[in-house]
């Protein structure tokens, strides 16, 4: 029985753990990487062809969007997830390869222009995505599954997303018995759409992120209804739009839930009867699967309007837009209006677009709604850039920038620490990971300082035994090498720059004289500097 760190190791994105147990070779999650990676990940300790199986906690692509890619490397096995988590991976998934299509396809035509834009291939194409969707075994919450003789595995909701689930893994084999848990992302109290996060009782080794393990979100929740409606009156007041990069999973949902509200109880008096847009077709889509498992995931709140009749995410006014046509229009559209767009960090979809056409505007707002990872163009412009480059172009941030503060799908110190206090006995051992590495590594600390827990922060390729509870391999950090441009690359754009330079030359016949004087001591001068010796 061995357990390895693959990812979200003192990092947040990027989950994967690797199991051997009963003859099987098994992970849990398979998500992409999203932002700046400070820390190199180990491959997975075996051929993908040669997985039996996978166990999926939720569809977040930090945790899901690199499926495809066992497919593509040979994998035939299935994706146990709960129901609503399989729903939704079958929008997510597609959308993650169109994207990745989308930008291989873009960068081709701009490098036919421009040679120095580096090429790229598709991580994985749309027929990985459909056989991934293919291969979902949908489980229901709460009944303890049967994998194979000696695996047995329970999903459990942890109210961080529709269908978001911690596992609990039983092992057994050669007369020992482990029972491991995974918590996946643990949601936030309160919530006014998903169920809050059941506790698990009892496991010898717990697996627990830590997201905010260092932050306490506000003792009293805010009142984003009234915060949010305030943020629209002064914008529309301007004659600005609201553009909200939200994830399209989730939190777009959320969003809806309050702007019907503020649209019922008329709290925008400057246009009451602004019109919402919902630009993003995997957001359109996922909020036709949240309406699918009203009962079998949403909170009392919600529940209590939809036995009222009334649809808790859907309004007047509300415009859901699937065509590239359509998303267009929005931009054209003069008229104040909310934007809702993923993605969430804004380093990929149809929010570029919208950013392109409003940071620069000082009507217009950027409200934030989430977590912006580091290095993503979410967290430049929310640490207050002037600047920032869209689909190559600089754009100037001169739109208000604001965000609801403390909103998350992730529980903080205080949740986190009440689930793991939910066992009945404490585990043998706590990894702490998919958090930031100063937060997990805290976090770890808090846990075994303050609350008696044995604890331990891996990074990638820790290798732990899970029938002796000793570690077999303890790893430490490796920095991301920074990878140097290809010598083809440079010269590329080297000769590029260079027949840019020739071609202006050609056609400066009929300048006046003292242009071409200073355009020429100009080019003399970048010659002498750069001129190397034969």
């Amino acid at each position: 029985m061995k357990l390895t760190f693959i990812g979200a190791t003192h990092e947040v994105t990027g989950s994967c753990h690797y199991v051997e147990a009963c003859g099987k070779k098994f992970i849990v999650d398979y998500g992409m990487e999203q932002g700046k990676n400070f820390f190199e990940n180990v491959p997975l300790p075996v051929k993908e062809s040669q997985l039996d199986f996978v166990l999926l906690t939720h569809a977040h692509v930090d945790h899901s969007g690199m499926l495809p890619l066992l497919y593509k490397n040979g994998f035939t096995g299935k994706i146990f997830a709960t129901d609503a988590t399989s729903d939704l991976c079958e929008v997510m998934l597609r959308d993650c390869a169109h994207i990745q299509m989308q930008e291989a396809e873009w960068r081709k035509r701009k490098g036919k222009r421009n040679r120095s834009i580096e090429q790229i291939e598709p991580v994985y194409k749309m027929e990985d995505a459909e056989a991934a969707i293919r291969s979902f075994i949908p489980c229901p919450y709460d009944k303890e599954i049967t994998i194979c003789e000696g695996i047995r595995i329970r999903f459990t909701d942890v109210g961080h997303l529709l269908g978001s689930s911690s596992i609990e893994l039983w092992l057994e084999e050669n007369g020992v018995q482990r029972k491991i848990c995974f918590s996946g992302d643990i949601g936030a109290a309160g919530h006014p759409l998903i169920r809050e996060a059941k506790k698990t009782e009892e496991a010898d080794i717990v697996l627990i992120e830590s997201t905010y393990g260092t932050r306490i979100h506000a003792e009293e929740k805010p009142d984003y209804v009234k915060e949010l409606a305030e943020i629209l009156d002064r914008t529309f007041k301007r004659g600005g739009n609201v553009v909200i990069p939200a994830f399209a999973v989730g939190r777009t949902q959320e969003m809806l839930y309050f702007l019907r509200i503020i649209k019922h109880e008329g709290l925008v008096k400057s246009l009451p009867d602004f019109p919402v847009y919902v630009d993003s077709p995997m957001a359109v889509s996922a909020t036709e699967i949240f309406q699918d498992h009203v009962y079998d995931c949403f909170a009392e709140e919600a529940l209590e309007l939809v036995r009222k009749g009334i649809n808790p995410i859907s309004f007047p006014g509300l415009e859901l837009t699937i065509t590239a046509e359509e998303s267009r229009m929005i931009n054209d559209d003069p008229e104040p209006k909310v934007i809702l767009s993923a993605s969430g960090m804004c380093d990929a979809g149809r929010i570029k677009h919208h950013l392109k056409h409003n940071l620069w505007r000082p009507e217009s707002t950027i409200c934030f709604v989430g977590h912006q990872s580091i290095g993503t163009p979410g967290r430049t412009i929310k640490d207050g850039a002037d600047e920032i480059r869209i689909f190559g172009e600089p754009v100037q941030i001169r739109a208000e920038i604001t965000w609801l503060k403390g909103m998350s799908g992730h529980a903080d110190k205080n949740g986190l620490i009440d689930w793991i206090q939910g066992f009945t006995k404490k585990p043998q051992k706590v990894f702490v990971v998919h958090g930031e590495a100063d937060t997990a590594d805290a976090f770890a600390a808090t846990l075994r300082d303050e609350y008696g827990f044995d604890t331990y922060a891996p990074y990638s390729g820790t290798e732990f035994d899970l029938a002796t509870g000793e570690f077999i391999r303890e790893t430490e950090a490796v920095p991301v090498a920074k990878k140097a441009a290809p010598v083809t690359t440079i010269f590329g754009a080297l000769r590029a720059a260079g027949d840019r330079l020739m071609s202006i030359i050609s056609r400066s016949t009929g300048l006046a004289n003292k242009d071409l004087k200073k355009f020429t001591e100009e080019v003399e001068a970048i010659s002498d500097k750069w001129e190397i010796d034969p």
